[in-house]
């Protein structure tokens, strides 16, 4: 391997994977030897790799995958097993192709056999001998595709089919991981060829270590490998590429589904491994038959659930078992698992009747049922009296409560019971209900497995809530609260909605005080306000929770007079019984599921949902930030509540959301220990008061004043720019800035506005220039206005006649005089660096789709200015490169009008005139005919090749035959 400074990309972190995973490699000696254990990969260079795959346009390593193929699959002929090379390797490049692979890997795909005269499934990777199937890493693996080319740093195959690939980025580079993501994505954009085969996907700069599933390229779904007890990045590594965990990573804990459709891919977090493989565990054993998983509210149960199921289906060891899932929401049954049988269940029942359900039970039915809870209401005793049975229940707290639970268990004496849970179990009930029920096999706290709150916000599985309480002249009266409900002792530990709506229908005061029309116009009012000023700014939506039915239409007619009407719609149960006002928002059910999805659009309305019951529990829609609480709600249903706001959300252009918030108009926030009875530790950081946001905004701002700040005071106007660029030429004083600039703006986004802002908007402004011209004069690959919400932009635009400081680089206009306009201005070769080579890359950016070959000049005007912002090259060598591509850039646009080419014909005479063809013009007139008459020759192939053919016939006159195929691969794979 080739040998960089310390601290590089390759040094410190792609060098030292191969080292952990491989038994021998070129790395061997870079890092410390005091490390025993190896995983047993073979080493591969990338020599060796593209020899295996007959060059870069191959995907599988052929003399590896073929004889593997033949030694796991002894029935298959040579030709059989080249047929299913060739059907690996013209997959679909989609997620379609990537479907079809994993089903291959997975040994679920069948192919006909001649000599068996049958359809059998193909084995491409022996589960049960992990050590019979061959592991290799190599790196530096460069693909093309004829039309684009991508390296991926490194690549880890199973049988020679590339399986998992890393992105690795320098520790020491500022957004390292937010290139190495952009780069993700291009990957797919570019070169799906490859990516209809690898299945996962690695970022890491050893500070983290992320993985996903490819084809499912969200910020929101890359996933932080931990193991308990693991901390450094050597074990990190070897965890996570252990040969039997990789496997299962790939074949057991990714799940595809369909959804309208449209297929989707899943690939489970540590947290769901681990309680699928505990649930398994808790399945073998013959004493214990009880479990409960507490996974909090957003964390993935779902998917945990049907993954438990396939492995314990799958397993031998269960003899072919009967798995029944208990979900308890339509939409969930309907739409999610009614796709399953697709997606590697052999076998689906969903229950559609209680007599339904009696029916199959008693026809000892196996594979996997979905049912709801309520049709078990009745059923009869001991109907199954089989010990291979098993239940999952999902919402466990409140599913088997009563009467429901007895029948369940009355009817399947003998099976194992795994409840799962999005709340903890409340104080009320150690000892007895969901503990007893689920947790008594795992004293003292009841959990099989446990996800915590705390646990998910770390992980970015979940975002931090916010509250804040809404003016006293809204709230209810503290004493009525109390009195009427949060002193009630069955209002205690309630977990399910209809039970809160029994106890309120009892507070007769509470339930006329809530509701008073004076109170709910001026609430109205107060959210109409809130929403637009701070929701609506940041791209997010809301909810208003009611009281009841009746209160929900009050507050639409109420909204509707400060907000157009379409910004809100009211999703409530219909009854035959309603009012002529109510009936006014019923809805059918094709309208309702509209509606919510319209809600999960950010460019589409309603805005705001305005619910009392629906939706609070099950709905899961990322874009939710703010929820307007009028309704008392304590314990496991607050907890499931306000959970709504909890998902993380990015946007297309890749800005996240900070948190949740929480306004809370009845007081619930304001005696929080009574609400939740709940360990602290189990709720640790689930809500904060926004107010304390405000203490630690002063901190932060009157660090920026001191050490960002004054130091600028001292200096021109003029000069401001340049004295930004020298102060932060280091590093980690950049990280630093960066991390503590996006500190203050995400709560001045959560809080703004506050007339508590007013004395810092000065402040925040200069803060937010220099941050965009650090950001374009050292990260100037990265589009900074994307990262600012309308708060931020709003703010600079107010300010911007004010400021002393410029608002950004000059950008300047390309053409023949810039040049000569660069070299008048007054100002240091740093910064005419700077200036000249971002208007370039600006310039480029426009023209680049009209003039492709503009982008390679692109990419070397970045290298130069990374290498000048690295120190590697001085200010007046940087400038005198960048010229040269200037003076470049001019000439190809000269050229272009002159010459009157088109883009594909300018690409030819640049590469032959850099080549230093001879007779060009009339060469590039010759290929304006190879263009004519094969106008596909960049998307088929056989026109390609006859293209090629050609093309290398024209060269030969004035090259040798290797210099003319040399120079035709260039013309075809040109990017």
């Amino acid at each position: 391997m080739e040998t960089n400074s310390i601290g590089s990309e390759r040094k410190s972190v792609q060098e030292p994977i191969i080292k952990y995973v491989s038994t021998t490699s070129d790395c061997e000696n870079t890092l410390s030897k005091n490390i025993n254990l190896k995983l047993g990969y073979e080493y591969l260079t990338k020599e060796k790799a593209l020899q295996l795959r007959n060059g870069k346009s191959g995907i599988i390593l052929i003399d590896i995958f073929i004889p593997q193929l033949l030694k796991l699959n002894p029935k298959l002929t040579e030709i059989e097993a080249r047929e299913i090379l060739k059907q690996l390797e013209k997959a679909r490049p989609d997620i379609e192709g990537n479907f079809t692979i994993w089903q291959f890997l997975k040994g679920i795909k069948t192919i006909y056999i001649q000599s068996e005269k049958r359809d059998i499934n193909v084995k491409l990777v022996d589960f049960e001998n992990i050590n019979d199937n061959i592991f290799q890493v190599t790196d530096e693996f460069e693909f093309s595709n004829g039309f684009q080319t991508i390296r991926q740093d490194v690549v880890f195959f199973i049988n020679g089919i590339p399986v998992v690939f890393v992105e690795t980025k320098s520790p020491s580079e500022i957004e390292g991981m937010s290139k190495a993501f952009e780069q993700l994505k291009r990957y797919h954009n570019e070169c799906p060829e490859l990516l209809a085969v690898e299945q996962v996907f690695v970022m890491t700069h050893i500070i983290k270590f992320l993985y996903g599933a490819t084809w499912n390229v969200s910020e929101k779904n890359l996933y932080n490998w931990k193991e308990k007890q693991v901390a450094d990045f050597e074990n990190l590594v070897k965890s996570f590429f252990d040969k039997k965990r990789i496997v299962k990573l790939i074949t057991d804990y990714i799940l595809y589904t369909r959804k309208d459709d449209l297929l989707q891919k899943v690939i489970l977090r540590p947290h769901q491994i681990r309680a699928v493989e505990k649930i398994v565990e808790r399945a073998k054993e013959k004493k214990k038959k009880r479990g409960l998983i507490w996974h909090t509210q957003g964390s993935g149960k779902t998917y945990t659930m049907i993954l438990a199921a396939k492995k314990i289906i799958e397993n031998p060891l269960f003899e072919n078992p009967t798995v029944i899932m208990l979900v308890d929401r339509n939409e969930l049954e309907a739409q999610l698992f009614g796709n399953l049988q697709s997606v590697g269940f052999e076998y689906v029942e969903l229950v559609q009747s209680k007599a339904h359900l009696e029916k199959i039970l008693r026809e000892d039915r196996r594979g996997l049922i979905v049912s709801m809870i309520h049709k078990f209401d009745g059923i009869s005793e001991n109907i199954c009296r089989r010990d291979n049975v098993f239940i999952l229940v999902d919402e466990a707290h409140r599913t088997t409560s009563g009467k429901l639970g007895n029948y369940l268990m009355g009817a399947l004496p003998n099976a194992t019971y795994i409840g799962f849970t999005g709340t903890p179990i409340d104080k009320s009930q150690y000892g007895q209900g969901t503990f007893l029920i689920f947790g008594k096999d795992d004293p003292p706290k009841g959990y099989l497995d446990k996800y915590s709150i705390a646990e998910s916000i770390e992980d970015g599985t979940t975002v931090k809530l916010h509250y804040t309480l809404a003016p006293n002249e809204l709230r209810i009266n503290k004493e009525l609260l109390e009195k009427e409900f949060l002193d009630l002792k069955e209002a205690e530990g309630m977990s399910d909605v209809e039970e809160l709506n029994m106890v309120l229908e009892k507070a007769v005061n509470l339930k006329i005080a809530i509701k008073s029309p004076n109170r709910i116009n001026e609430v109205a009012e107060f959210i109409a306000k809130h929403f637009r000023e701070n929701v609506e700014p940041l791209g997010y939506k809301a909810f208003v929770v009611a009281i009841d039915r009746e209160a929900c239409s009050v507050y639409k007619k109420e909204l509707d007079k400060h907000l157009p009407e379409d910004y809100s719609r009211i999703v409530y149960s219909s009854n035959y019984n309603d009012s002529e006002e109510m009936q006014k928002y019923h809805l059918s059910e094709e309208e309702e599921k509209r509606i919510r999805k319209s809600f999960l659009e950010p460019q589409k309305n309603p805005k705001i949902l305005i619910v009392t019951n629906k939706l609070l529990t099950g709905f899961d829609a990322p874009i939710l930030y703010c929820m307007y609480l009028d309704k008392p709600m304590r314990d496991h249903i607050l907890l499931q509540t306000i959970a709504r706001v909890n998902r993380p959300y990015e946007d297309e252009e890749g800005k996240k959301k900070p948190s949740g918030l929480v306004v809370d108009f009845i007081g619930i926030f304001s005696n929080l220990e009574k609400a939740l009875a709940f360990d602290s530790s189990d709720i640790e950081n689930i809500i904060d008061d926004i107010e304390k946001l405000k203490d630690r905004f002063k901190e932060l701002i009157e660090f920026s004043e001191n050490n960002y700040l004054k130091p600028l005071e001292k200096v021109d106007n003029d000069k401001k720019i340049e004295f930004i660029i020298v102060s932060f030429e280091d590093e980690n004083k950049r990280k630093e800035f960066y991390s503590h600039y996006r500190d203050i703006i995400d709560i001045f986004n959560i809080i703004s506005p506050d007339e508590f802002l007013r004395p810092y908007l000065e402040i925040i402004e200069a803060l937010t220039k220099i941050y965009k011209i650090l950001k374009e004069a050292f990260e100037f690959n990265i589009k900074v206005s994307k990262e600012f919400t309308k708060k931020v932009e709003e703010l600079v635009k107010k300010n911007v006649h004010q400021s002393k400081i410029q608002n950004g680089l000059e950008i300047v206009e390309i053409d023949e005089n810039t040049l000569t306009e660069i070299e008048k201005k007054n100002s240091q070769e740093r910064s005419k660096v700077f200036n000249f080579g971002i208007s370039i890359i600006s310039h480029i950016t426009k023209e680049k789709d009209r003039i492709p070959f503009l982008k390679s000049i692109g990419e070397k005007v970045e290298e130069i200015l990374t290498s000048f912002r690295d120190r590697q090259i001085s200010s007046k060598q940087a400038l005198e490169e960048i010229k040269k591509l200037y003076n470049e850039i001019i000439e190809i646009q000269k050229t272009l009008i002159e010459k009157e080419l088109n883009v594909d014909a300018l690409t030819i005479y640049y590469i032959l005139k850099k080549e230093n063809i001879q007779e060009l013009d009339q060469l590039v007139e010759k290929f304006k005919g190879l263009f004519d008459k094969y106008p596909h020759w960049k998307t088929s192939e056989e026109q390609q090749r006859y293209f090629k053919r050609e093309a290398i016939t024209l060269l030969r006159n004035l090259v040798k035959i290797e210099k003319a195929v040399e120079i035709t691969n260039k013309i075809v794979t040109y990017k």
